[in-house]
C-alpha cells in the first residue's frame, strides 16, 4: 500500500500543479502504481472542473456559456501546467518539418517553438473552447468534466504501456521499463469505477479505445513508438476528441 500511495503522489507531481510537497522513492514498483493513477488523477482534475461548472451556473444570472468556458479552459489548463500542450507543440513542429526520423526528434527535443506548435496549440485551444461552450448551452451533466480528463490520462497511461518506446532513452523509456500490459488494464480502474456511476461513460469508453488504436497506428508510423512529448500529444488529442464526441451525442443523439 505504502508504494501505491508514493505512486499517486507521483502521478500528481507529475500531471499536475497542486502543490504536493512530498519525496517520493523513483522505484519500479511507484512508476507502475503512479502510472495506473494517471487516470485517478484526471478524475481528480475534472473533478475540481465540475465543480467550478456547478457553482457557475448557479448564480444569479448564471454566468454566460462563452465566459464559463473561457474560465475551465484556463482553469484546465493551469491544473496541468500546460505539460501536455507542450508535448502537442513539440509533435506539430517535428511533423510540419517534413525531415527524416532522426530529425524530427532533434526538433523535438529543441525548446524553441515554430510556427506549426503555436498553430497547433491554437487551433487545439480553440476548438476545445467553443465544444466547452457548446456543452454548458446545452446544458449537459457535469459528469462529463470528469470523464474526459480521466480518460484523457488513461490514454496518456494506455501509450506508454501498450506502444514500443521510440528511443532508448528519454522520460517514456524511464516509465517503460517498468511497465507491462497490464499495468494499463489496470489504470481502467477510474474509468470503470465511473461508468457504473454513470452509464454514460461506456460510449466514451469505446470511443477512447477506437481514438488509441489509431493514434497508436499513427505514431508507429510517424516516429517508430512513444515518446514523453508523443504521450502528452496523446492526451491532448483524446480529451478533444473525447469533447468532440460528446457535443455530437447531444448535438444529435439527444435532439
Amino acid at each position: 500500500m505504502k508504494n501505491a500511495a508514493f505512486g499517486l503522489i507521483l502521478a500528481l507531481q507529475f500531471l499536475t500543479r497542486l502543490p504536493v510537497s512530498v519525496a517520493c522513492p523513483w522505484t519500479p514498483e511507484t512508476r507502475r502504481w503512479a502510472v495506473r493513477a494517471y487516470p485517478l488523477v484526471g478524475a481528480l482534475v475534472g473533478g475540481v472542473l465540475a465543480l467550478a461548472a456547478y457553482l457557475m451556473s448557479q448564480g444569479v444570472p448564471a454566468v454566460p456559456a462563452p465566459l464559463a468556458a473561457l474560465f475551465l479552459l484556463s482553469l484546465w489548463v493551469g491544473l496541468s501546467g500546460g505539460l501536455h500542450l507542450d508535448g502537442l507543440m513539440d509533435m506539430a513542429d517535428a511533423l510540419g518539418s517534413n525531415q527524416p526520423l532522426e530529425r524530427r526528434f532533434a526538433i523535438m527535443q529543441d525548446p524553441e517553438v515554430g510556427s506549426f506548435g503555436m498553430l497547433a496549440l491554437f487551433f487545439l485551444l480553440a476548438w476545445k473552447g467553443v465544444l466547452l461552450w457548446a456543452l454548458i448551452a446545452q446544458a449537459a451533466p457535469f459528469g462529463w468534466l470528469v470523464m474526459v480528463p480521466a480518460l484523457g490520462r488513461w490514454l496518456g497511461a494506455a501509450s506508454l504501456a501498450l506502444i514500443p518506446c521510440a528511443k532508448p532513452s528519454g522520460l517514456a523509456h524511464a516509465w517503460q521499463r517498468s511497465l507491462t500490459a497490464g499495468d494499463a488494464a489496470l489504470a481502467l480502474a477510474a474509468p470503470l469505477a465511473l461508468a457504473f456511476v454513470w452509464p454514460g461513460v461506456w460510449p466514451a469508453l469505446v470511443a477512447a479505445g477506437l481514438y488509441f488504436l489509431i493514434a497508436r497506428r499513427a505514431l508507429k508510423r510517424g516516429f517508430g513508438g512513444i515518446t514523453g512529448d508523443l504521450a502528452g500529444a496523446m492526451i491532448e488529442g483524446g480529451e478533444l476528441w473525447l469533447l468532440l464526441c460528446l457535443w455530437s451525442w447531444w448535438q444529435f443523439a439527444t435532439a
